[in-house]
């Protein structure tokens, strides 16, 4: 056989080889050793005319791996990463670390909400539609009232019985009485007749399944058909907005401006809370109101999101617990007490001011005015004093006379009617008990009070004439005084 022969197969079997590679570099992610179309028919045709012998045929020093340099990496701290917020949407700051501490701080349900809200007022037990419009009442009742009023109420009229055919039988007085003290029980209960009136008629007993038809009832708004909707229907239609989500909302800058109406920041909510929260913000913010986010001094120092509030300067101040003290370290805060005293009289070396020789003569004639003006009143006083004890003496002396005199008097003048008792003078009273300084004080009040004018008999008829004299006058001059006269009005002249 000719030697050519052997040459081809050497060549098929080459080129056999290349297509394989090129249909591996294909399936592959593009490498460092990828070639042209060119470079493939430089390298068949030098494969081709490359002489026989050697390793099949190949040139294999193009297939050898390049070692690269090595590469250092470096670790850094990089920054959080962002999540991509959708043209045009407004979301507050922190609102997700905000959600997930409200949801530490719910975690033990000890709110009122939890145990008395309106749905855990209802009959379970009950049919259906009867639940549905227990669920409807339970709401209409909780407006402008606490969840403890409410559930009292409900636990009374799931008692009597409460469903559309009790309910129409009852009288208002009944029905006031199951529901009093709820706030505006008057008003409700014209509510409540009204709606079961029209749940009877219009729906067969059963409550709406929309909200724009629970609007409709009389004594149902937005907030209590939403919430209905999701207790009685098990379905999410909005947020359920009262006056704790509305207030806590504003408070931790949930809404982009402030609202003044629930209504509001129900729009305002659902414009960029996600939908799957819907139903779970009202119970967090209701249970978290009535516990720590209080309408008056919220409790800021329980709550986990007091770095993220912006209404945190709201918070009423931490009590502070007062430590028992034991009685070693009182002693020892006392002596250390008296040491500190001794620091500071020391360390106290601020400059006086100089006083004249003018203003300590002034001081010491105000301190001697002084001394002799109190001297001088206790010596009038101790006089007074002496001299009412003198005529006190005198006077009891004389009484013993008088009774020594009067056992020798006859039997008949001692049977004569004897004469009414005098009161007896404050002056008499307070001498007779003794304080004689009390009797010393009124005396000198009287001296220097004002003397009362008494007026004569004389100076009285004067001045009676003389008023009798003005009071003629005066009826004279109204007497000769010409009558007004009255302008027509230019109205009067035009007609």
């Amino acid at each position: 056989m000719p030697r050519c022969k052997p040459k081809l197969a050497e060549s098929s079997v080459a080129v056999d080889v290349v297509k394989e590679q090129k249909g591996k570099n294909k399936n592959t992610k593009p490498a460092i050793h990828e070639m042209s179309n060119e470079n493939d028919n430089k390298l068949v045709k030098e494969e081709l005319d490359s002489p026989p012998g050697g390793s099949g045929g190949l040139n294999l020093s193009q297939f050898k791996f390049e070692k690269r340099p090595h590469i250092k990496i470096a670790f850094e701290n990089d920054p959080p990463v962002k999540e991509p917020k959708l043209p045009g949407l407004w979301e507050p700051p922190h609102w997700r670390d905000f959600l997930l501490n409200l949801r530490n701080m719910r975690s033990n349900n000890d709110a009122p909400v939890d145990s008395m809200g309106c749905h855990m007022s209802m009959d379970l037990d009950a049919a259906p539609e009867v639940i549905r419009y227990q669920s409807l009442v339970s709401l209409m009742l909780s407006s402008q009232t606490k969840d403890q009023v409410t559930f009292a109420a409900m636990k009374r009229l799931r008692v009597r019985g409460l469903t559309v055919e009790n309910v129409l039988k009852m009288s208002d007085e009944e029905l006031g009485q199951l529901i009093y003290p709820v706030g505006f029980w008057k008003t409700k209960i014209k509510y409540i007749k009204k709606t079961t009136e029209i749940l009877k008629e219009q729906y067969n007993g059963d409550i709406p399944d929309s909200v724009e038809k629970l609007c409709k009832l009389p004594g149902v708004g937005p907030k209590m058909a939403h919430i209905c909707m999701k207790v009685a229907w098990n379905r999410v239609t909005g947020i359920g907005v009262d006056t704790h989500v509305h207030r806590i909302s504003n408070r931790i800058g949930w809404v982009k401006k402030p609202t003044s109406t629930p209504e509001d920041t129900r729009k305002a909510l659902e414009t960029w809370l996600p939908f799957d929260l819907w139903s779970e913000v009202n119970h967090l913010m209701v249970g978290f109101g009535q516990t720590i986010c209080l309408p008056i001094g919220p409790m800021c120092y329980e709550c986990l999101n007091n770095d993220i509030c912006p209404s945190r300067d709201l918070a009423r101040k931490t009590p502070k617990k007062t430590p028992k003290k034991s009685p070693v370290k009182e002693e020892k805060n006392q002596v250390l007490g008296l040491l500190d005293v001794k620091k500071e009289l020391d360390l106290d070396k601020s400059p006086r001011k100089k006083v004249t020789r003018k203003q300590k003569q002034q001081v010491v004639k105000q301190d001697n005015n002084r001394a002799f003006q109190n001297d001088e009143a206790t010596s009038k006083k101790a006089n007074f004093v002496e001299d009412i004890q003198g005529k006190q003496k005198i006077k009891d002396e004389e009484m013993d006379n008088f009774e020594d005199k009067k056992i020798h008097l006859p039997v008949k003048a001692e049977k004569k009617k004897a004469s009414p008792k005098r009161k007896i003078t404050k002056k008499e009273q307070n001498i007779q008990d003794g304080d004689l300084g009390k009797v010393y004080d009124t005396v000198e009040a009287k001296k220097d009070s004002p003397k009362k004018r008494r007026v004569t008999p004389k100076k009285q008829a004067q001045a009676d004439e003389s008023q009798n004299t003005f009071s003629t006058k005066s009826n004279q001059n109204k007497r000769n005084a010409k009558p007004e006269v009255k302008r027509k009005s230019p109205k009067n002249k035009t007609k």
